[in-house]
């Protein structure tokens, strides 16, 4: 049996998994309190932390990481790359040290954690990075030509979600259509064509708001936002993909709270649940034009999709296109595991980075 030990950065936790082969051992959330997070300036720099905090939970575990076979760890935002299994590489981690990727963001510490806990040489990968770019060349084209559409999304729990349905569905995922929508903390609305995800919103730049992000502005009021001098590059940034949507609106972004306020007959906290719905509503239908009406499910994944006074407001709107499918949460560690076994057994082969 091959142990596995998978790993995935979030925001204010890292949720760790070990499997021996495909079958859990334990997958847990490792918290980090926000004040020691806040305290760091850039997200690399907190990555003595998180890997002290693993080895401090996984002995307490008894596991020692010399039992440990492979580890497997969350992409990130590195140069666009195809969808599959890839060796974590000496130049994968000098391109993060270096910030040669395309975002400041949580997931690219996962290489570098994994890199860190390999300490007798073992395997380690990473698995659909954020960065899996497979857009056609019309969706590159912004409308302005100093700005390039980058494809940066939810691609490892949406690819998973999308392989799972049509494993129930008895059929192939490289011979389907489908809209695939992971409604987190960020919110991605992406379309797939015979296995390739063609476009997607990149969840800090456009598509719906979400909880924490601004999603599509006007563009000349942002401009003049930009230009008031009230706002450094800085503060600017954290307002549109920290402080943005929900957040803005609501001063909280605990969807489950805000829920809670509108179940109470707030009417603000309605409108502005129904808002962020019928703005994702919009991009499935947006989506739906890519794949040219073709669509054979509509897939609703992410924390937020296990709300279903949300997720029925989704429907009402877009299910005259296709048959809505809801697998609420994301089995992201479990998505990593499957991917490193899809190579150890021979059934893909790694990529190079």
């Amino acid at each position: 049996m091959t142990k596995i030990l998978a790993i995935n950065p979030g925001a204010t936790s890292t949720k760790v998994g070990l499997y021996e082969n495909d079958i859990e051992i334990f997958s847990e959330t490792v918290r980090h309190y926000k004040d020691d997070i806040q305290k760091f300036k850039k997200t690399i720099d907190q990555l003595e932390m998180r890997v002290s905090l693993i080895e401090k939970f996984l002995s307490e575990k008894n596991i020692s990481l010399d039992s440990i076979d492979i580890f497997v760890a969350r992409g990130g935002t590195f140069k666009s790359m195809k969808s599959g299994t890839y060796p974590i590489s000496k130049k994968m981690i000098d391109d993060v040290l270096n910030e040669r990727v395309l975002a400041d963001h949580v997931s690219n510490l996962a290489c570098l954690i994994a890199d860190k806990l390999a300490k007798n040489n073992q395997r380690k990968f990473i698995v659909d990075p954020v960065s899996v770019d497979e857009f056609d060349d019309v969706a590159r084209i912004s409308g302005l030509k100093q700005i390039e559409r980058k494809s940066l999304s939810h691609a490892l729990n949406m690819k998973m979600v999308a392989k799972k349905w049509a494993k129930e569905n008895n059929t192939d995922y490289f011979k389907s259509s489908l809209i695939v929508v992971h409604l987190g903390t960020g919110i991605s609305v992406s379309a797939h064509k015979d296995g390739r995800m063609i476009d997607v919103t990149n969840a800090n730049d456009e598509g719906p708001f979400s909880p924490q992000r601004c999603g599509d502005l006007p563009a000349t009021q942002l401009a003049k936002l930009a230009s008031s001098g009230k706002f450094s590059y800085d503060d600017l940034k954290k307002m549109l993909t920290v402080q943005g949507g929900l957040y803005s609106y609501m001063d909280t972004d605990n969807v489950p709270e805000v829920i809670n306020l509108m179940e109470q007959g707030d009417s603000k906290a309605k409108l502005i649940l129904d808002a962020m719905m019928y703005q994702v509503s919009k991009g499935v239908g947006a989506m739906s034009t890519v794949l040219f009406g073709q669509v054979h499910a509509i897939i609703i994944t992410g924390g937020i999709a296990y709300n279903k006074c949300l997720t029925d407001i989704i429907e009402k709107r877009t299910g005259f296109i296709a048959p809505i499918v809801i697998y609420p949460g994301e089995d992201e560690i479990l998505a990593l595991v499957r991917g490193v076994l899809r190579v150890i057994n021979n059934v893909e082969e790694p990529l190079e980075y």
